[in-house]
């Protein structure tokens, strides 16, 4: 049996090997479990429809990767995953300029068109927002959106890996280099049909040993993560979009993330920082003020890795045979990556994908 390796078991890489093994081949998942990995720190809002992002390379990729969550977590849930942490609450995007609200209203409704799991599209008042989300102080008009949802990225990660093994994916925790011209994980030398690499902030080491520069960069993100010390019910809050590039949401139990900051040349370093924790209780308190008050109970570091232009890049190398790509899916890892990978995996295998990806190669 023709065997296929994955390396780096993030988000991208645990679905893509979850999608080989869904097809019956033989996969290996390599994972160094760096700290920094940006799938275990983050918490994803899946809402790409309202951006005003206009690359339409990107937006065809959020766009599926928002569609392709509850056929995922379904099959998920069918071999016994239920804690993925994935659930539609909705996302309601604040803006008191009227304008910007109507103009972002007209946008969600022509992407409706031919992405109707958008779902109910509604202006809240400030009244109808607070309902929404009990503790948002000031007076916040707000776009509803009901297909928005909510994402723990390491209970995803971890869902997707577990459902690999029950297919009969290997996983090793260790390391995989390629030297000599030959793919060695954790000192032993391993034939593999191809190998893919998914390994994000850390994709520039093997293709440097092949001899390209795939200009991986990185960011560090630094989140913040409350316990609410009443116990609100918060379980079915939705998602909240401020007009900046912060967010805020919440899970069950009382539990608040706030995010993130946009960090560069940090180099690997994950610690936290006060510099980064002020500015992330500065912009959470903006929008809930209780927050101050409230305990944090921890502050989570990872690193989104890019590619040039801020656009992903996914596919076979030229002129390396057997040896496919993946990375730079940035801030938008938690939407795209489980329908990356899906993509991915047909690649490999020489089945029909949904995208184009000659679009996306990467050179």
């Amino acid at each position: 049996m023709s065997s296929y390796v994955v390396v780096g078991g993030g988000i991208l890489g645990a679905s893509t090997a979850f999608h080989l093994a869904k097809f019956g081949v033989k996969v290996t998942l390599v994972d160094r479990q760096d700290k920094g990995q940006a799938s275990a720190a983050a918490a994803g809002i899946i809402c790409p429809w309202i951006s005003q992002r206009r690359n339409k390379k990107w937006y065809e990729l959020v766009k599926n990767g928002a569609k392709y969550y509850k056929q995922l977590v379904a099959e998920l849930e069918e071999l016994g995953e239920n804690a993925t942490g994935y659930k539609q609450v909705g996302a309601i995007a604040l803006q008191n300029d009227e304008k910007k609200l109507r103009k972002m209203l007209e946008r969600a409704l022509e992407k409706r068109m031919d992405a109707p799991e958008i779902g109910e599209l509604k202006i809240l008042s400030p009244e109808e927002t607070k309902e929404k989300f009990p503790i948002i102080s000031g007076e916040w008009h707000a776009l509803f959106v009901e297909g928005g949802a909510r994402v723990d990225g390491k209970a995803m990660r971890d869902a997707l890996i577990n459902g690999a093994k029950k297919l009969g994916a290997e996983i090793v925790y260790g390391e995989a280099v390629w030297k000599n011209n030959e793919l060695w994980i954790d000192g032993v030398r391993t034939d593999a049909e191809a190998v893919i690499l998914t390994a994000g902030a850390w994709g520039n080491e093997i293709p440097s040993t092949l001899g390209l520069d795939l200009n991986v960069t990185f960011q560090k993100a630094q989140i913040m993560h409350f316990q609410l010390e009443n116990d609100m019910s918060t379980g079915e809050w939705p998602v909240v979009l401020p007009p900046t590039n912060q967010y805020m949401l919440s899970f069950e139990n009382g539990k608040v993330v706030a995010g993130s900051t946009y960090e560069e040349n940090t180099g690997y370093d994950s610690q936290v920082t006060e510099e980064g924790k002020k500015e992330l209780l500065d912009n959470a308190i903006s929008i809930a003020k209780s927050l101050k008050d409230e305990k944090i109970k921890e502050v989570r570091v990872g690193f989104r890795p890019y590619t040039p232009d801020f656009l992903p890049v996914f596919g076979k190398l030229e002129g390396q045979n057997g040896f496919y790509f993946a990375n730079g899916l940035g801030a938008s890892g938690l939407t795209a990556g489980p329908f990356v990978g899906s993509e991915l995996a047909k690649l490999v295998l020489g089945r029909e994908t949904i995208l184009d990806l000659e679009k996306y190669t990467p050179n």
